[in-house]
């Protein structure tokens, strides 16, 4: 049985009745994917579109995973900035990176649309700036974004009118980004899904897959056999496939939902309805929601342990931002595996004969994966460039493998969080 949806904002407001039935048995595919998130069903619509025979495999839901429980933030760009893009990558290459990033904006928007999605889109986003050192360069990088790439809808506010459009003086300034954005996560996935079923893609739910063997899945109750096999499980890939474990760490974030308390409209806070995150290696993250709730993401945990109550492992980070907030009711709190690389940058590429990947979206996935997916139908069907600059990414095996890359990525976001109060 697939297990429930976490207990968020989302689920409490998602549509129950979509569900898909378990494989039993054994079948075949011209395409098998693994994972029933962003990528794994853009690219199971895109080949269904295409006319490609398609199956996916989901271990629980549609959306589950990150894909159902993230901050719903429609970032501009890469993980990394172009700053850090062009001093490590080169000049070209952050600008091939930045468009396809726009690329990726626009695919989202254009999903969405052609396929109704109600999944409670608004523009704007404001990137915040929590230390003063960093000040001359945030704002440095507006006009960086403006001059070289071209970029307009883009503008820079000052400690005092950040405070006005945020509803809170503890930042000292900000990035705000009208061509970014925010929705609803699993009002998205579901769209998504309802999607691929009605373009042909046959979807399995509660079916989880234990094993690869060339391009044939086992399941729990069936198994596979494609003439290629995505794997489209981000951090959920445990004992799936080596080279994508090595490089691909899943790592756990938690978030709340207060009551409706007006933000997102005028007299509330966030008047203008913009998401909002900082420039903390260790992130916070929120936005307002359509019925007026603040949906604050922060706080991280490393092991595979969950914190007991998720609520009050929040809120002491939302008291920190909006200390107006400290005693507001939350109304949900939940959790969920996202899925990190190294160097930050996706790792999306065809791994061998016959199997692709895509995962480590690093916080960036709402416009990220469903690109991605439709980058790995496009490579599938004969179009591989875009693939093929993704591929060309350094994305190296994290220090220690995988029984070490836990603990000494613990270390070093220690030492990070440590930076970001400093």
């Amino acid at each position: 049985m697939a297990a429930p949806h976490a207990p968020s904002l989302y689920a409490a407001t998602a549509d129950p009745t979509l569900s898909f039935p378990a494989l039993t048995g054994s079948i075949r595919s011209g395409v098998a994917i693994v994972g029933g998130g962003y990528t794994g069903l853009s690219a199971a619509l895109h080949l269904a579109e295409a006319g490609v025979n398609v199956v996916l495999l989901e271990a629980e839901r549609v959306g589950w995973g990150a894909s159902g429980r993230n901050g719903g933030q429609i970032h501009s760009g890469q993980r990394r900035d172009q700053d850090w893009i062009e001093d490590h990558l080169g000049l070209d290459e952050a600008m091939r990176l930045w468009g396809l990033a726009e690329d990726g904006k626009a695919h989202l928007h254009a999903l969405i649309a052609k396929h109704a999605i109600a999944c409670d889109l608004r523009a704007g986003l404001i990137e915040t700036t929590h230390k003063r050192r960093q000040l001359a360069g945030e704002m440095a990088y507006v006009d960086k974004l403006k001059r070289r790439y071209g970029y307009a809808p883009v503008e820079w506010l000052d400690r005092a009118a950040l405070a006005d459009a945020i509803g809170t003086d503890a930042y000292l300034g900000g990035r705000r980004d009208m061509g970014a954005g925010h929705l609803d996560p699993l009002k998205l996935a579901q769209g998504l899904g309802r999607a691929a079923a009605k373009a042909g893609a046959r979807i399995f739910e509660g079916t989880r897959v234990t094993r690869l063997t060339g391009t044939t899945l086992t399941t729990t109750k069936g198994a596979v056999t494609a003439d290629i096999v995505v794997l489209a499980g981000n951090g959920y890939l445990d004992g799936i496939d080596s080279e994508t474990e090595a490089r691909v760490m899943p790592i756990d974030n938690y978030i709340l939902a207060t009551e409706s308390i007006g933000a997102g409209i005028p007299g509330g806070i966030i008047a203008g309805g913009e998401a909002v995150s900082d420039t903390r290696f260790v992130v916070y993250y929120f936005r307002p929601t359509a019925d007026g709730r603040l949906v604050f993401g922060g706080g991280e945990t490393y092991s595979r342990r969950s914190p007991d109550d998720v609520a009050a492992f929040v809120r002491p980070h939302l008291a920190r931002i909006y200390p107006q907030l400290a005693d507001t009711k939350i109304a949900y709190a939940w959790g969920g595996t996202l899925a990190i690389t190294l160097p930050r940058l996706p790792f999306i590429r065809k791994l061998r004969a016959g199997v692709y990947a895509a995962a480590g979206y690093s916080g960036q996935g709402v416009a990220l994966a469903p690109f991605a997916g439709k980058i790995l139908a496009d490579a599938i069907v004969g179009s591989p460039g875009k693939l093929d600059t993704f591929a060309g990414l350094p994305v190296p095996a994290f220090p220690g493998g995988k029984l070490l890359r836990r603990p000494a990525l613990a270390a070093g976001m220690l030492w990070y969080a440590l930076r970001d109060r400093l």
